[in-house]
């Protein structure tokens, strides 16, 4: 047998597995292509940018987009109330809120996959302190939360970021310590603890690594949820303050003037919705690849 006959046959490695369970399903690719486009050019909006997302030309206050009747080459999608280029702002704007959304994905992420652990780990002294604490947060809703964070340490950047971190804590601490305590129990986890591998070597080396594939499902769609929440608050007035873009905020700021200039209200709210959709598209074909009971039989 030759051995381009014996290569076909090998097994694919664990990275073509991945990518062949998720390019299976099409709805998915899709979404990683647009999101790619997405957050490529938030990345580079210093570059695509047309314009200052704070510069005002008074003379163009409400210019329509450039295919409606009345707009201009200057200005591809118009202007805002305070003739600032929409898609200079759109641009600006994705940076400030994908950069949100994966700061407070990480922000939560982290500490939650430490406390989770703990809880599995220490189960008669750590464990019941730390869930309760999560229950505590569990019985708010997480943009009820971030409110309540918001509120009590002040509108801005830094702090939505913690806000929203915050009520994402609970659901990371809850989804670890169940994975653990399902492995815990394993054969193989004995085996390192009879080797003579002590806690902390259990925790990271031995029974996290087995706990990754629903913990990054699970971050995939906190993102588009950190993301919604990000405009939830900037609508309110308490995340990103003016005159920073943002595109919860530029809803907010738009919404007198729906019927007048809808552009200024229609534009943020797609990208909201095709970059959410776009996340959530994604978060399933993780899972599909990632979790062995959901993988299609090919």
């Amino acid at each position: 047998m030759s051995d381009a006959h014996l290569k076909t046959l090998e097994p694919p490695g664990p990275l073509r597995e991945f990518w062949l369970g998720f390019s299976a399903n099409r709805g998915a690719l899709i979404a990683l292509i647009v999101f790619g486009l997405i957050a490529l050019a938030a990345l580079l909006a210093p570059l695509l940018a047309p314009y200052d997302p704070v510069e005002q030309y008074r003379d163009f206050m409400l210019a329509p987009p450039v295919w409606a009747e009345g707009g201009s080459a200057r200005f591809l999608l118009g202007t805002d109330e305070l003739g600032r280029d929409m898609l200079s702002r759109l641009l600006w704007g994705g940076r400030v809120s994908l950069g949100i959304g994966l700061s407070a994905v990480l922000l939560s992420l982290i500490p939650g996959v430490l406390l989770g652990l703990t809880a599995a780990f220490f189960q008669r002294w750590m464990s019941p302190a730390i869930m309760r604490v999560m229950d505590i947060l569990l019985a708010l809703p997480s943009l009820l939360l971030a409110i309540c964070v918001i509120t009590i340490l002040g509108p801005g950047l830094v702090n939505t970021v913690i806000a929203i971190a915050i009520g994402s804590l609970p659901g990371y601490v809850r989804l670890t310590r169940a994975q653990a305590l399902a492995e815990i129990g394993r054969d193989y986890v004995t085996a390192s603890r009879v080797a003579g591998a002590g806690v902390w070597r259990l925790m990271f080396l031995t029974v996290l690594p087995n706990c990754l594939a629903p913990l990054i499902v699970n971050a995939s769609l906190s993102f588009s949820s950190a993301i919604l929440e990000t405009a939830g608050l900037g609508f309110l007035g308490l995340g990103v303050q003016a005159p920073t873009a943002e595109w919860g905020t530029m809803l907010s700021a738009a919404r007198d003037y729906m019927q007048r200039a809808p552009w200024v209200v229609t534009l943020p709210g797609l990208t909201i919705l095709v970059t959410v959709l776009a996340i959530n598209l994604m978060g399933d074909g993780l899972r599909d690849a990632l979790d062995p009971k959901l993988k299609k039989v090919q």
